[in-house]
């Protein structure tokens, strides 16, 4: 709490710790915005001058999240965000793949947009394999080589889970498909990685990454596939020549500025914001060790940007409530599940006691060792003040 002056009075302090869900915008990408959407407004397919200042922001754009990526910008594709992204990844890899094989391997513990869209696919005939994650919320190289089939025809597993922080050997996937002579192809989805984790498209092994703006302190609404060059997507829409024919409609200009701007400068950044945040995942654990020692850590925090973590014989939902009214933001899983019980948890074979006191805290650049301490302080409050379940 802090003493606000100009109402006289004790004044909650304001903690958003669910930056997995959503960032803050930061200043350098509005700015761009509102330049892109004010000044250099033109459509990217004009030939005016105009239309050429904007198709150069474009460029700019897509060079910045290419550059992250180590990738051409030629095999860069915009869309609306993570979720079309891997929708179109998955859906053109099977596009791709159908008239051969027809196996899948995906894990429990993906996104709803890689699960609904293998789900699609095992309703039109598709049969997917889904592994489970071992004690720390990884899924293994082991486990990946031992589901691989002849018929498999691509995978898709996510680089850095988004409850968990649990990073996933996406580069021993590929080796493994690369050692057994296989033609299977790889997406991952990398939205919790990009800008977090060093990312290199060469090393890596996935054919095809899904990005998204608005994890990286960029806006909503804009997002990226990367797809190496011998793969062939569909396209996602009819229409024009945009996005080299394969995204046709206008470009969301200022969102992809936005983007870039962001991408470019959390890619410069990325050092000093992952000792940042390292420093408060770690001083969030000391305190919680000394303050609230039943409290269980979730996971080996391989992502210091998410701390997964359990009161067990409290309530998920009882204790975000609580910590709102204190003016912390925090939550259960995945934003997408709007509140519902984590599945990520429930196929690590947590105990339910775990799965059901769980709630996720996630760091920014912006967040402070200041937060942390409120938080714990609150969380120690609800702690002893609140009621155990039975």
């Amino acid at each position: 709490m802090y003493f606000n002056q100009k109402y006289d009075r004790i004044s909650l302090m304001k903690v958003y710790f669910d930056n997995a869900a959503t960032t803050m915008v930061r200043d350098e990408a509005v700015t761009a915005m509102v330049s892109a959407m004010r000044e250099d407004f033109g459509n990217p397919s004009s030939t005016h001058h105009m239309g050429r200042q904007a198709a150069t922001l474009l460029k700019t754009a897509r060079q910045h999240i290419a550059h992250v990526l180590g990738a051409d910008p030629a095999h860069i594709f915009f869309t609306s965000g993570g979720t079309e992204a891997s929708n179109w990844g998955i859906l053109g890899l099977a596009d791709m793949t159908a008239r051969s094989e027809r196996h899948i391997i995906t894990s429990a513990i993906e996104h709803d947009a890689v699960l609904e869209s293998i789900k699609k696919l095992e309703s039109m005939g598709w049969e997917a394999t889904y592994l489970m994650p071992d004690e720390a919320g990884r899924i293994t190289a082991e486990a990946f080589a031992d589901a691989l089939r002849d018929d498999t025809a691509f995978c898709s597993i996510m680089l850095v889970n988004n409850e968990t922080g649990a990073i996933n050997p996406i580069h021993e996937y590929a080796a493994h498909i690369k050692h057994k002579g296989l033609k299977t192809l790889l997406h991952t989805d990398a939205v919790q990685a990009f800008c977090k984790i060093p990312i290199c498209v060469k090393t890596l092994g996935a054919d095809i990454i899904s990005i998204s703006a608005h994890k990286i302190h960029g806006p909503k609404g804009a997002g990226a596939l990367y797809a190496k060059p011998h793969i062939k997507l569909p396209q996602a829409l009819l229409g024009g020549s945009q996005e080299r024919g394969k995204r046709p409609g206008t470009e969301a200009l200022p969102a992809i500025v936005g983007f870039g701007v962001a991408a470019a400068l959390a890619h410069a950044e990325l050092k000093h914001t992952t000792d940042s945040v390292h420093q408060l995942r770690t001083h969030a654990i000391s305190r919680l060790n000394i303050n609230i020692p039943e409290a269980v850590v979730i996971g080996e925090g391989d992502s210091p940007f998410i701390l997964s973590l359990a009161l067990p014989g409290h309530k998920s939902e009882v204790l975000m409530n609580f910590l709102d009214a204190q003016g912390i933001c925090v939550s259960k899983s995945a934003a997408c599940k709007k509140g519902a019980k984590s599945r990520v948890l429930e196929a690590m074979n947590l105990k339910s006691d775990i799965v059901d006191g769980a709630i996720r805290v996630s760091f920014s650049k912006f967040n402070t060792i200041a937060e942390i301490d409120y938080f714990i302080d609150q969380l120690k409050h609800a702690s002893k003040s609140l009621f155990k379940s039975r």
